[in-house]
């Protein structure tokens, strides 16, 4: 509690919340989880992507991350571009009038650091910096939580990423190679360390052992068009992922296999009724998830799950369903090696419908020793997170760690 001649700590979350991707908001979950418990006297708003949806779930005042409400379309006519532009120097007045109002801002997980999807340097990577560089001037603790980052070959976007790490107060990483593509990238990494993430630490219902007949299979798609080094064959990366994904869910439906069709964005929504479409069965069917417990309802349900979003992989994986990944980036490679399951990757740019039902056979069969696997995994995770947010208190709240100690003392 804090006392009447106290000032409530004043913290803020920032990202892209609230605009859709339902990993990003699970990550936001995951932290106002540890705020609300370690830190109730914290006063807690949002500069980020979705202020209405953010306000309205997690019932915190959210102001919008951009003053221009086109930024994420592309800009063709010379007024767009014209007010994209102004948009940037509003922008930086806004976030340094926003960070200059809080004592700590967290950025709760995501990919901020990599560009393993499309991605502008004046978009996210400029805004991230923004935070970051006012947050420096003005003596606010930027914390970067549990993120994941990535080689990047444009070179304005890696200055951005690199100049944001380096003026962050507290960074940890979602994955080893996340720290590694930091340090590569000259950002001193000594003192950071590697957790998982964050999205392990949000509570969810154990899945069910399957009995009886072989059950039913969620497969999470997902919008795939390559990386930022793709643009050029974006299409035919996209063409390639689906007609496989369309080949693997019609061959399951052919085995008599009820097919459950999951997403992790609203961007995916094409991908799910191109599925429908091509796959004219009553087996097929499409799940409209709000939030990851959601999801994980749905993945706790299912025999198996076959996935690409990052966070459709770790909602399966967390409630300990066998899972194969349709890996895009090496983060999916490294958290499948991870919770044991390395074996069970296959590339989202070469969906390969008959290999990946060998593969996908394979994991049933061992269904029942990688249920145990991942039981012990996902303590080992838990325990890991609760390490997370000790550091954080300390790095974060040391006055209030302080008192926490005093009390505790014998």
């Amino acid at each position: 509690m804090t006392s009447a001649d106290e000032t409530p700590v004043r913290v803020g979350v920032f990202g892209l919340l609230g605009s859709g991707n339902l990993g990003n908001d699970g990550s936001l979950e995951a932290v106002l989880g540890y705020l609300r418990a370690e830190h109730p006297e914290a006063v807690v708003d949002a500069l980020c992507g979705g202020p209405e949806v953010v306000a309205t779930r997690y019932r915190i005042p959210a102001t919008r991350l951009h003053w221009y409400r086109g930024e994420y379309r592309t800009a063709s006519r010379a007024g767009a571009i014209a007010a994209k532009g102004l948009g940037k120097l509003v922008d930086a007045v806004r976030t340094a009038a926003w960070v200059r109002r809080h004592d700590v801002v967290i950025v709760p997980g995501m990919g901020v650091l990599e560009a393993t999807l499309p991605l502008r340097p004046w978009g996210f990577p400029y805004s991230l910096f923004l935070l970051c560089a006012t947050g420096r001037l003005f003596g606010t603790r930027v914390a970067l939580v549990g993120v994941g980052a990535a080689a990047i070959g444009n070179r304005p976007t890696r200055a951005l990423v690199r100049w944001s790490a380096r003026l962050a107060t507290y960074r940890s990483y979602r994955d080893a190679q996340s720290r590694d593509a930091m340090r590569a990238m000259g950002v001193d990494t000594a003192r950071d360390e590697v957790y998982p993430d964050l999205v392990f630490a949000l509570p969810t219902l154990p899945a069910s052992a399957p009995s009886g007949p072989p059950g039913p299979v969620c497969v999470g798609v997902m919008a795939f068009h390559g990386g930022n080094d793709d643009r050029a064959r974006a299409e035919e990366i996209h063409r390639r992922y689906l007609d496989g994904t369309i080949r693997f869910v019609r061959a399951l439906v052919e085995d008599g296999r009820p097919v459950r069709l999951l997403t992790g964005d609203e961007c995916d929504a094409p991908v799910v009724a191109a599925i429908l479409d091509a796959v004219d069965s009553p087996l097929v069917t499409a799940a409209e998830a709000a939030s990851l417990a959601d999801l994980m309802k749905e993945m706790a349900a299912a025999d198996t799950v076959v996935a690409t979003r990052y966070h459709n992989l770790i909602c399966a994986l967390k409630v300990g369903t066998p899972t194969l990944a349709l890996s895009y980036a090496a983060k999916s490679d490294a958290l499948m090696s991870q919770m044991g399951l390395d074996a069970y990757c296959h590339p989202a740019r070469e969906v390969d419908a008959d290999r990946l039902l060998e593969q996908f056979r394979a994991l049933e069969q061992r269904s029942a020793e990688l249920r145990r696997t991942l039981t012990e995994r996902n303590l080992v995770a838990a325990q890991r997170l609760e390490h997370q947010f000790t550091a954080l208190t300390a790095a974060l709240f040391p006055a209030t760690d302080h008192a926490h100690a005093l009390r505790e003392a014998p």
